[in-house]
């Protein structure tokens, strides 16, 4: 159904002017295109047509408004025509014409004429009769035509063109109109193909003012914001129906190998399960396996220690790698101990992650042989993987406190859970077809000769990888089809951490099995996590495997394509599988335990399982084969296309031997005769004997030019077509083609947002708006049309929920993104921007089908029977349906495609080269749809039908095309200039020309030697360009013009640089050659090289066709052939930029570090600056060495550059050295490709220069919009305190602990992130008051304001504590904002007023603290976030960056900036690494331009120095002593040097000839050292500017290494106005830990700042006041010297000016505070990954000013001596172990041992209590631990050797824990373990006060129950449960101690020394034990008496009794035989 509205004109108006028309229907608009400079009438003459889905409705509206169109204002409504569709409804066709009405309902004179009609569903009205109406509607609307016959289905072929298309030719008049497709394809709705190729008539124009009228010619859109922007590249412009876009990046990306690190800290380990262990943990990646060292006796290691792998693998390998941590109980040299549990994670995963990392997580173990146990342990572990050019930021090192919540840090991704359940996973594999040969048919034929019988070259079978475990299949011997139903099943916990399974069919062979083909399973797109969502499944589906070329060859260079790395180059094989996962119920006792991959066999799947075979037609069509690479051009060529293994001749078909004899891919024969029965009649005879024609005839190359040859395709296109068979999955790919046709155009769009922005165009917000529109109607579009396919056979589960899952995500991204339209405004865009990429991924994720079902086409290049370079083209992307959006991208479409080498040839320059371009047509479908075919073809072409074919067949598919009509073009091509290209020579710079090709033509410019920013300014003239087709089609639809840079080398071939492409502007030669399109404008064009940008194409293409009269009819071409050029054409005036008079100020500074050339030193440098041919030279430095700087500053120069700043030409640096006899050699070269940050702008006078303007809105402050600061303001940083303006009152009281401040806003550069801390003053009165509150844990926090104990770095400790406090509150803030904008989201939908929103406001806080506090709180603790904190001590603290300083305030370069000079040869992307090396030196200096002539008040201004130009107040730039200090703090996660693991690092500073290493401080094994160290060296700038700080790893035998090192350039530092020479305090003492350390004091500093800045002040008044400029500072006037007296002093008040410098109008800017900043330590050999980090700060003192004082004592603290006593008094309850041997009673040995974690070698134990039968014990025993403490950073500090074979002690630091154990004493064997407790010394619960009170609780509870410190408390004593796990894991109490903890320092402790057990001095006094606890051996009556009296008196004289009876019987047994024969003899 449609309706379809003709408007043919409006006549009657009034006055001149451009007219537009809109068209409204059921509230869809279209608008005509703008009909410019009518008088009366306006002739539009154009259709729109409406699809409609429901039925006409006779009281239905149509509008028709024209307005007076204006470019600049809004259009003015000329009238409105609205007229009910009655009559239309009933009879379908209507004429008429009307006059319009205005604004107030009267009629007016101007009329319209229009033509409506109307196709209901059923053909109920009215009859579409051919030539009625001038778009004769194809079938292929899909419209009305169903699968059935159309109505149009009578007509013949044969001619190729069908009527409606004759017609159209015929009626010209037509091609004008249509232009509302734009809007048509923008709404997605279906459109007339013949509508749709009619889009814009050339590239859109940069400069704005012709935007408007072009895109309403272009598109007449819905509404402003859609119109379409020239994107960098015009090809994307103008793309039209008949071409599809060329993609321009030419490189596999995914094969080559990059270099990735990956490191791992494994911290500790927790409640690992088995009691009395001795832990190892096992980190393995892949196949590298490091390992810890071993704890002993101890289930909570702590390790700290740190692994780093390095690897060089493709990314794919990379991430598909298994992270596997084990912990291993008792591992040594002999045995490889037993595995306690396991963890495991792919790489990908953590790549994926924030930071690519995961920092102090828990670690969950399992145990793979056992899943029904519970959790094995944790491990706590950092995992970091770094590829190349990503940076680290490791979250900055302190107290780690909050990670000893284990449930709360689990190491897993966002929105896994934590209790993650078993699961199976079931990979079934039923069979494959059309595997390869894999064995030579030698062998095979003398089997055949022996056996007779004909063999399957390959024996398959299946490898299925997951999650680090393989399975297999069994081989089944020598099948091409072998059938396997099999599973594969894995057990793994699920979610899974791994993403992807491998399966893999591989070649079973004697020698080594090599992969047939693989292919990966991507579980992400395979399941669901949503609440809707749907566990992992697939199939039974088939999946293709592709890989390298089906030849069988012994070695086959391609084999990596078959492992799944690169793009496959061929069809390989096709696999039947299905994924299938059950999660476990581990409880259930028929379950199998261990994780072991099982292969079962299944049953068979029936055939159509996977869908109804059906037959599919695909056709090409070669219209142009040219630049094929001269390397093959001398032999003939042709070209294959197949699909699967149909039309592949070579390789394709093994051919089964098994007696079933298949069809070519194996579906029975009856299965195709009932195909052929289904289909009608006719076609089945026709089809009966249709044979393939997969590859074009074979022809010889003609030579373009010296490099390509092209094939002589003129009139005659070579077409090939093939049949073939597949499962008819059709609406797989039509889904995801919607989707990604949506993509396409949301990415489209958002490059145009990127446009606008960059080029810093007006109202990108507009723009933006109508791509989300779009978006959110194509995602309305997309549910109507997906949910066709509901009951559709063959369709899987997947299937089913995929499709609801896309039509969720789908539905829910269009009402978002109609969310997002209504809050983009002009402060938005940015972030909106981010959002709707985000949309982008999403979608692009949901179109890729994980389920394939047509193979992908590929087109091979054959030369003499071999492959030479190939294309694959996704089958979805030429896939035909008949509907519109469904249809692939480029299905009957003509698309230029390249082709390219295969596999790793593919890589580096061969595969940047092109081997071919072809033109190629391309129609995928089903064979029954198959009449279309053709209609996508340019026009004008007669078919040719093979020979043999008999006359009657109409519908047989033409061999070749013979086109009839061609048109004769002139192409211009303006070459102007291109800009940043790549440099191809070994002097840094290239000799470029461009070659630009056109259909058979090449040209080329000329060459222009030594410049990587050529200006050709050159015109190529392209005469009879011949292209074939219709005139008309040919205007909308050029051919792409591909213009490929080289650069020319005096020997060998020229060297590509790179290549882009461009469509002309085309006049026809019935068109007016004028503006707005002619003559066309210049335009930026993308170089691309392999995958990455290589420059910048400056040029204007025009098309122009040559009409009857000659080239006399075409614009004469300008040329004032310049004499000097020759024949060289410059480019026309018109499309030369119209230039203005600049003059450009250069500041010549110096040189810095310049290299060698040709092994000789650089002696006596120039600067030459060149700017479009007009330059300035530097004065020549005399003698670099001595004094690298320039005499002369400032020198200018004039030039005429462009008005448009986007088309300035770049600035070219070069340095010469002039050597002796006047010979000049080329240093090294930079081109500033951008002036736009150099140019002056004159000072706006009135605004008052804030750096940057803080707005306050809603009570919130935020900073304005943060990414448009000017480049050299530092961004705000986290200390500055933000105000409004006016007088400004700072109020500095030296006792507030807080600030007295109602708001305090921390801002932060990096985020816009609004920080409300609300501190008032009696929240932190209430603070006092609560002297008890509880602190994490709960320690009662002391004020520790004791002066001397504060040292510097007690300041340091706090300033971290504030930083990562200021994060927290950051992120909270961020969390808050968001809320906020979610809440007037929900206002906007709901249409609340914005001021309802401040009553939400509060609530929304409210919601902000409960969701902050739900993350602090720790399992029920006391809330302990920003709002309720305990007053700190009051500290003074610094400022700390965790980056470095420059990247903080712009690198410095306020003034001074610094330009790289490069020489040598550019590396490529894989080679990256090379730019650094090809750094030869510095240039500093500046830049300023500006447009002549200037203001004059500038000049006027007092002390202006015209020689200085527009750099005033400089400093002189002569040679200057200057003492620098450099700090070293520390420096964090080094890269381990050494083998064990570790390094030994010292510091090395070098600055110029100066050196310090500090070799003899090493410190031993240590990747996290603490140097805390300063260096004093002298140095002379600019000689010895660079300062570099390395730290290598100490070696004792061989030189020592490098680990990292880091540069900072200390004069930009020293020049900057941010004065960074010494960092200013935020409070200024003379004594102390705090004590000023400028030589200058504040007062003098501010005075000098001042003069500076020729500004007015400082003046002092009384009061605490000081004024500078218009602002009132104020602050204390009184300092406290060392004896406490108090002095008068202005020093604070200056200080706090200085410290709010950035408040001055005019000169203000944020000056360096007193900091500590982190850099990056790189390694060169390891370039762009981090090898550590080192906090330090530099301090520099002019030497001609005061000497500074002494440094800063920062040496590391050392750790204090404390000795614990810990008393044993008593245990009881301890279970009993042993069985007695005479009683069987219970009984235990009690000993209690003891040590402080980390020495178990110096455990203590008690004496025994033998023989306890209660589990009482009684000790009275003192253990002494001595240990160095820490108190900062609250760890114990031991110096331990490692092994015996250790040169030197190690230091190690572990957190202090006391570990009690009690053990039963065993004689003969080993003594049993029965249970531990574990104290942490700075936080464990207090005792109970009697045993009955302890309890298992006080463990288990631990985070709720309060704790103490024996650091404060210094003596508990109290009962403390002893806990072990039982065999279910569980905890259970196994007795309870009785014990004092008394901690003593080591002075206390020599003061009154105690002895150890019950030893002197201060012995104990001997415990009180009962009888029974003596040894028996000992005193063996005394034991007999106990044991046997006591209890078994009766027992024993009843045994007595009964051995007395016995021995008499026996006895009497013995005796009587005698006696009984005495008598019987009666001897």
């Amino acid at each position: 159904m449609a309706l379809m509205v003709h408007l043919k004109t409006v006549a009657h108006l009034r006055g001149k002017g451009d007219r537009i028309a809109k068209v409204t229907f059921r509230g869809l608009s279209f608008y005509s295109q703008v009909a410019e400079n009518r008088e009366e009438v306006a002739h539009f003459n154009e259709t729109f047509r409406w699809p409609i889905a429901s039925r006409l409705d006779g009281n239905e509206m149509l509008e028709i408004q024209v307005y007076n169109y204006s470019k600049v204002f809004s259009n003015r409504l000329v009238g409105t025509f609205c007229m009910v569709l009655q009559k239309v409804a009933e009879e379908g066709h209507l004429e008429l014409t009307d006059t319009l009405i205005d604004d107030n309902n009267t009629s007016i004179k101007t009329s319209i004429t229009i033509e409506i009609r109307y196709q209901a569903m059923d053909g109920t009205v009215g009859v579409w009769s051919d030539g009625e109406f001038l778009d004769v509607p194809d079938d292929r609307d899909g419209i009305f035509a169903f699968e059935t016959d159309s109505l149009l289905s009578g007509q013949s072929h044969a001619s190729g063109t069908s009527p409606g298309r004759s017609l159209q030719g015929s009626i010209p008049t037509f091609r004008k109109a249509g232009k509302g497709v734009f809007s048509a394809m923008k709404l997605g709705k279906i459109k007339s193909s013949k509508d749709d190729h009619k889009k814009g008539d050339e590239p859109a124009v940069l400069d704005m003012e012709d935007l408007d009228k072009k895109a309403m010619r272009l598109a007449g859109v819905l509404d402003p914001d859609t119109i379409s922007l020239a994107s960098v590249t015009a090809v994307t412009t103008n793309v039209s129906n008949k071409r599809s876009k060329p993609d321009i990046k030419m490189e596999p990306s995914s094969g080559r190998p990059v270099d990735y690190q990956i490191s791992i800290t494994v911290i500790e380990a927790r409640q690992l399960l088995g009691l009395n262990m001795d832990p190892v943990v096992c980190v393995e990646i892949g196949d590298d396996k490091k390992y810890t060292s071993m704890k002993e006796s101890t289930n909570c290691p702590y390790y700290n220690e740190y692994f780093v792998f390095d690897f060089h693998v493709p990314p794919d390998v990379m991430f598909d790698k298994i992270i596997k941590l084990s912990v291993i109980h008792s591992k040594n040299l002999l045995r490889s101990g037993t595995l306690v549990g396991t963890f495991k994670m792919d790489v990908g995963t953590v790549y994926s992650q924030p930071e690519h990392q995961f920092y102090h997580k828990w670690a969950i173990l399992s145990d793979p042989d056992d899943i029904t146990a519970a959790c094995k342990g944790y491990i706590k572990c950092d995992i970091a993987v770094v590829g190349k050019g990503d940076n680290i930021k490791t979250p900055h090192k302190a107290n780690e406190t909050d990670e000893d919540d284990l449930e709360g840090n689990l190491l897993l991704p966002e929105g896994i859970p934590a209790e993650r359940q078993w699961a199976r996973i079931y990979v079934k594999i039923y069979r494959a077809e059309g595997l390869p040969k894999m064995n030579t048919s030698i062998m095979a034929n003398m089997k055949k000769a022996f056996i007779g019988e004909n063999r399957d070259l390959v024996d398959p079978y299946v490898q299925v990888q997951f999650a680090g475990q393989k399975g297999k299949t069994s081989v089944q011997k020598s099948s091409y089809e072998p059938i396997w139903n099999e599973q594969v099943v894995f057990t793994e916990l699920f979610p899974p951490l791994c993403k992807r399974l491998k399966v893999q069919i591989r070649d079973s062979d004697k020698v080594n099995d090599v992969a047939i083909g693989t292919h990966f399973i991507d579980l992400r797109k395979i399941s669901n996590d949503g609440d809707k969502g749907f566990l992992p499944t697939l199939g039974p589906a088939w999946v293709n495997m592709y890989g390298s070329t089906r030849q069988y060859t012994l070695m086959d260079e391609h084999q990596d394509l078959n492992d799944g790395l690169g793009e496959g180059v061929s069809f390989r094989a096709r696999l039947l599988l299905s994924v299938a996962v059950e999660i476990l119920d581990t409880t259930s006792p028929e379950i199998i335990s261990s994780t072991e991959v099982q292969v079962e066999s299944v049953s068979n799947i029936s055939e159509s399982a996977t869908g109804k075979i059906d037959e599919f037609f695909l056709f090409g069509s070669f219209l142009e084969a040219t630049m094929i690479d001269r390397k093959i051009g001398d032999k003939p060529i042709t070209f294959e296309i197949t699909i699967g293994n149909y039309g592949n001749q070579i390789d394709g078909v093994s051919k089964p031997s098994s007696a079933k004899k298949k069809k070519k891919d194996g579906e029975n024969e009856e299965e195709e005769s009932e195909l052929i029965q289904n289909s009608s009649e006719d076609e089945a005879d026709e089809d009966g004997d249709l044979v393939s024609v997969s590859s074009t005839p074979l022809m010889r190359p003609v030579i373009t030019d010296r490099n390509y040859f092209h094939l002589p395709y003129f009139e005659k296109k070579p077409c090939v077509y093939i049949k073939s068979w597949w499962q008819d999955q059709r609406r797989r790919l039509y889904n995801s083609n919607m989707m990604d046709k949506i993509a396409d155009k949301l990415e489209e769009g958002l490059n145009d947002v990127q446009e606008v922005i960059k080029t810093e165009k007006a109202f990108p917000e507009r723009r933006l708006r109508g791509v989300v529109e779009e978006l959110s109607i194509g995602c309305s579009r997309f549910v109507t049309l997906a949910n066709k396919d509901v009951n559709q056979a063959g369709r899987t589960k997947l299937d089913r929920e995929r499709l609801k899952s896309c039509m969720r995500e789908l539905d829910s991204m269009g009402q978002q993104a109609r969310q997002i339209r209504t809050q983009v405004k002009k402060n938005t865009v940015r972030d909106k921007l981010k959002l709707v990429q985000n949309f982008l991924q999403r979608l692009r994720f949901l179109a890729d089908e994980p389920q394939h079902s047509i193979p992908d086409v590929f087109v091979w290049m054959m030369s003499n029977n071999k492959r030479i370079a190939y294309a694959r083209i996704p089958s979805k992307d030429i896939l035909y349906s008949i509907v519109d959006e469904e249809t692939g991208k480029d299905c009957g479409k003509v698309k230029a495609v390249f082709l390219k080498l295969p596999g790793k040839k593919g890589f580096g320059h061969a595969g940047w080269t092109v081997q071919a371009k072809l033109e190629l047509y391309l129609w995928l479908g089903l064979n029954k749809q198959r009449k279309d075919f053709l209609n996508g073809l340019p026009n004008g072409f007669e078919e040719v039908k093979a020979a043999k074919m008999s006359p009657g067949l109409q519908s047989v598919p033409p061999v070749s095309l013979i086109y009839d009509m061609k048109q004769v073009f002139q192409l211009r091509a303006h070459m102007y200039q291109a800009r940043s290209l790549f440099a191809a020579d070994s002097s840094g710079l290239s000799d470029p020309f461009a070659r630009v090709f056109f259909s058979t033509h090449s040209q080329v410019t000329e060459v222009l030697s030594e410049t990587l920013c050529p200006t050709w300014d050159q015109l190529l003239v392209f005469d009879d360009v011949e292209l074939f087709g219709e005139a008309s089609e040919l205007r909308d639809d050029p051919p792409i013009i591909v213009v490929e840079i080289f650069d020319q080398d005096t020997v060998g071939k020229a060297e590509f640089i790179g290549r882009t492409f461009a469509k002309p502007t085309i006049k026809m030669c019935d068109e007016h050659y004028g503006p707005p399109r002619f003559p066309p404008q210049l335009e930026y064009y993308q170089i691309y090289r392999g995958n990455c940008t290589a420059g910048e194409l400056l040029a204007a293409f025009e098309l122009l066709q040559i009409g009857q009269g000659g080239r006399a009819d075409l614009p004469p071409i300008e040329g004032q052939t310049d004499s000097e050029r020759g024949p060289i054409l410059p480019v026309p005036l018109g499309i030369r930029p119209i230039l203005s008079r600049y003059r450009i100020e250069v500041l010549f500074w110096g040189l810095r570090d310049l290299k060698r050339i040709n092994l000789a030193q650089v002696d006596r440098p120039r600067v030459d600056i060149e700017c479009a041919g007009r330059g300035v030279q530097s004065a020549l430095i005399q003698n670099y060495k001595k004094n690298p700087n320039f005499s002369t500053l400032v020198k200018w120069f004039e030039v005429d550059l462009p008005e448009n700043e986007l088309l300035h030409p770049p600035l070219n640096i070069r340095v010469v050295d002039c050597r002796a006899f006047g010979r000049y050699i080329l240093v090294g070269s930079h081109a500033v490709s951008s002036l736009r940050r150099f140019i002056y702008s004159a000072p706006d006078k009135t605004s008052s220069n804030w750096a940057t303007a803080a707005k306050l809105m809603n009570g919130y402050m935020v900073l304005a919009n943060g990414g448009s600061q000017p480049r050299s303001s530092p961004s705000l940083s986290s200390r500055t305190f933000s105000r409004p303006a006016g007088d400004i009152m700072v109020n500095m009281d030296s006792e507030a602990g807080v600030r007295k401040m109602d708001t305090v806003v921390k801002l932060d550069a990096t985020s816009d992130a609004v920080v409300k801390v609300d501190m008032t003053e009696e929240e932190s009165n209430k603070d006092k008051k609560k002297k008890k509150k509880k602190k994490k844990g709960g320690v009662e926090e002391e004020e520790e304001t004791d002066e001397s104990v504060l040292d510097w770095w007690s300041k340091y400790f706090a300033s971290i504590e504030t930083l990562k406090e200021t994060l927290r509150a950051q992120e909270a803030a961020q969390a808050e904002a968001e809320e906020r904008e979610d809440l007037e989201i929900a206002a906007e939908a709901a249409d609340i007023k914005p001021d309802d929103l401040l009553l939400k406001g509060s609530r929304i806080k409210e919601k902000g603290k409960e969701k902050k506090s739900s993350k602090d709180k720790k399992k029920g603790q006391a809330v302990d976030g920003p709002e309720k904190r305990p007053v700190k001590a009051r500290v003074d603290e610094l400022m700390v960056y965790n980056k470095e300083l420059e990247s903080e305030y712009g690198n410095f370069e306020d003034w001074l900036h610094t330009f790289n000079l490069y020489r040598g040869k550019a590396g490529d992307a894989d080679e990256q690494a090379m730019d650094d090396d090809r750094i030869v030196g510095r240039f500093k200096g500046s830049l300023c331009m500006y447009k002549l002539p200037l203001s004059e008040e500038i000049t006027r201004e007092a002390g202006f120095d015209p020689n200085m130009g527009m750099f005033q107040s400089i400093p002189h730039n002569d040679p200057i002593n200057v003492l620098v200090r450099v700090y070293v703090v520390r420096a964090t996660d080094l890269h381990p040097a050494d083998i064990n693991g570790k390094a030994d690092p010292y510091v090395v500073i070098k600055l110029g000839k100066s050196e310090v290493k500090d070799k003899e401080n090493y410190i031993s094994k240590q990747l996290n050292p603490v140097f805390g160290k300063s260096f004093d060296i002298e140095a002379t700038f600019p000689m010895e500017s660079m300062l570099s700080v390395s730290v290598y790893d100490w070696d004792l035998v061989g030189t020592d290494d490098l680990i990292g090192e880091t540069k900072i350039d200390l004069e930009n530092r020293f020049y900057s106005k941010y004065r960074a020479t010494c960092g200013i305090s935020s409070n200024y003492s003379v004594h102390g830990y705090n004590v000023w350390r400028d030589p200058m004091k504040p007062t003098q500093v501010l005075a000098k700042l001042c003069k500076d800045g020729k500004i007015d002040g400082p003046h002092y008044g009384p009061g605490g006041k000081v004024k500078v400029a218009s602002r009132i500072f104020t602050g204390p006037t009184e300092i406290e010297d060392e004896n406490g007296l108090k002095k008068q002093t202005e020093e604070h008040l200056a200080l706090t000016v200085l410290n709010h410098w950035e408040e001055i109008p005019r000169v203000g800017c944020k000056l360096v505070p007193e900091h500590v900043e982190t850099r990056p330590l790189l390694n060169p050999d390891k370039p762009g990954i981090e090898q550590g980090r080192i906090e330090m700060w530099v301090d520099m003192f002019p030497m001609d000013m005061p000497a500074p004082g002494p440094a800063i004592d920062i040496s590391p603290r050392k750790p204090k001596r404390y000795e614990l006593r810990v008393i044993i008094w008593n245990t009881d309850e301890v279970i009993l172990e042993d069985d007695d041997y005479f009683t069987g009673e219970k009984s235990s040995d009690i000993f209690v041992r003891g040590w402080l974690k980390g020495q178990q070698e110096d455990k203590q134990d008690t004496d025994v209590h033998y023989h306890s039968l209660t589990g009482e014990g009684n000790f009275n025993w003192r253990f002494v631990f001595p240990f160095d403490y820490l108190m900062a950073e609250e760890k114990i500090v031991i110096s331990k050797k490692e092994s015996m074979f250790s040169w030197d002690e190690t230091e190690y630091k572990i957190p202090p824990r006391l570990t009690l154990q009690v053990w039963d004493a065993d004689h003969f064997s080993a003594d049993d373990f029965l249970g531990a407790i574990e104290l942490d010394l700075n936080r464990f619960p207090r005792g109970a006060k009697t045993a009955k009170q302890c309890s298992i609780d006080m463990i288990r509870n631990e985070q709720e129950l309060p704790t103490i410190s024996i650091f404060k408390q210094k003596r508990v004593k109290g009962w403390w449960p002893f806990v072990a796990r039982d065999e279910n894991d569980e905890m259970e109490l196994t007795g309870k101690v009785e014990a004092e903890l008394h901690l003593v320092t080591a002075e206390e402790a020599e003061k009154s020394p105690v002895g150890l057990g019950r030893n002197e001095p201060d012995p104990l006094e001997k415990p009180n034990r009962p009888d029974t606890t003596f040894l028996w051996f000992l005193s063996p009556l005394k034991a007999i008496r106990y044991l046997v009296c006591n209890r078994y008196k009766w027992l024993i004289i009843k045994i007595v009794l009964a051995l007395l009876l016995l021995i008499m019987l026996g006895l009497f047994l013995y005796s009587m035989p005698g006696y009984l024969v005495k008598k019987l003899l009666g001897a």
